[in-house]
């Protein structure tokens, strides 16, 4: 009985000492007028936030606003914006013919830099300057710059956006967001002479080989153009005009007051009336100046947490003489916001641990904090512990030993332990009381005669 008993214990004891000790934006804001253009989206570039969207994700014809991916394309195929010369194709300007195209009036034969004919596509918006870039780029193949394009849309995160050509002439297959076109033209704005050309209202061409004259261009954005008392906005600083009748009137524009950048993308202001006679009012310069407006006089950007500024105090462990730890984000983070809240009727909400325990170190990441107003989330940020703790090893060996003892592994396998020395013991003595009847059977002689 006791062979049989004693390879059970030291099953039971290997498990047991098996056992391990230790268990390890956006935020979107009311205005206050009305607007008439289709779709619009308000960005504020300072913290890459939008503040006012309408139909943002809605697929519209984008017209020429075309052109601003077609220039990151161009951008990235030609290495010498400045150096590379382009003769201009005939074939390729007769293609334009009675299209409706607007043109910056460039001719057969005329060699012009690449740099050149990106100042007459984005300035006056011209066809011709486009389909040559295009040309050029393509080796005669608009289809494979035109997959270029919508490979670049989809490498900027557009899902709304298809290209069909390299101007923007309509077609049932052409289309854009104004999210789209607002991630299209934050990547443009990167480009070089981007920002630069976008911003003027005139451009002037040299003499070339086909023109002994200077030839100056207006640009399409009467925003931009200081004599224009209708649209003029002093603070707008571009960027691409756009129009067919399906697309109604379009524009990408950005403006800077007082520190504030932004960028507004408007798509598919009216055009037609309903008799299909021209509207003459350019409701997208309108309703995007009374947004920058507002979001100047109204909108503020506010520091909303504070690198150094405790969020939350938690329980530490291990340590004596030191029962909580301070956390504080891990970098200041700013928001727009109305101009009257007070950032301290900000809700936060911070996801960290119950506890933490020693050794931390100043800087170490705990958990995040999330900046709401109005039901809507302004941005989250790292918390971390702001001083270093030490661990005291004997408060860590107590824990560790009070897990171990109290985890119901342990108390199971000390209660089948238990179990068998009492079966052991009873088995024990039941086996030594036998024995001792056996040895008086044994002895026994039986009765004398």
């Amino acid at each position: 009985m006791l062979k049989k008993l004693l390879p059970m214990l030291l099953v039971l004891v290997t498990i047991f000492t098996l056992v391990p000790f230790t268990t390890a934006g956006a935020i979107t804001y009311d205005i206050d007028f009305d607007t008439k253009t289709e779709a619009l989206e308000l960005i504020n570039l300072d913290t890459d936030s939008v503040v006012y969207a309408k139909n943002a994700d809605k697929k519209m014809y984008p017209a020429s606003t075309t052109k601003i991916m077609t220039y990151i394309v161009v951008a990235e195929s030609v290495k010498d914006l400045e150096g590379t010369k382009i003769t201009v194709k005939k074939s390729v300007l007769d293609d334009l013919h009675n299209t409706g195209s607007s043109l910056a009036g460039i001719y057969e034969g005329e060699e012009l830099t690449v740099l050149q004919l990106l100042n007459l596509m984005m300035v006056p918006s011209g066809n011709d300057a486009a389909a040559v870039l295009c040309d050029y780029v393509s080796n005669g193949d608009e289809k494979k710059f035109v997959e270029k394009m919508n490979q670049k849309a989809t490498e900027l995160g557009c899902t709304g956006t298809h290209f069909a050509n390299a101007h923007g002439l309509h077609d049932p297959d052409h289309y854009t967001t104004a999210d789209d076109l607002y991630k299209i033209t934050k990547y443009a704005m990167t480009l070089p002479y981007f920002t630069e050309i976008t911003a003027q209202s005139a451009y002037t061409l040299p003499p070339t080989n086909k023109s002994k004259e200077e030839r100056t261009v207006v640009t399409t954005n009467r925003m931009l153009i200081s004599g224009d008392t209708e649209y003029y906005y002093q603070y707008a600083q571009g960027i691409k005009t756009g129009h067919t009748d399906e697309a109604g009137y379009c524009l990408v524009s950005s403006a800077i007051y007082d520190g504030s950048n932004y960028l507004c993308v408007a798509l598919g202001a009216p055009s037609l009336d309903k008799d299909g006679k021209a509207i003459e009012e350019r409701q997208d310069m309108i309703d995007s100046a009374n947004l920058y407006r507002w979001a100047f006089t109204k909108l503020q950007l506010k520091p909303i947490a504070e690198k150094g500024n405790p969020v939350s105090e938690l329980p530490l462990k291990y340590v004596w003489g030191k029962e909580t730890i301070l956390v504080s984000p891990e970098e200041n983070l700013s928001a727009v916001l109305p101009a009257d809240v007070n950032t301290s009727s900000l809700l936060v909400d911070v996801d960290v641990p119950e506890s933490v325990s020693a050794p931390l170190h100043a800087g170490d990441v705990i958990g995040t904090a999330t900046y709401s107003y109005a039901g809507q989330v302004l941005g989250s940020v790292n918390v971390v512990v702001t001083e270093d703790v030490a661990r005291n090893e004997v408060l860590h060996v107590m824990d560790v030993i009070w897990s171990v003892i109290s985890s119901p592994i342990f108390l199971i396998c000390a209660a089948l332990v238990i179990l068998l020395v009492i079966v052991y013991i009873t088995m024990a003595v039941r086996y030594n009381k036998k024995k001792k009847e056996l040895r008086k059977t044994k002895n026994y002689k039986g009765p004398r005669h």
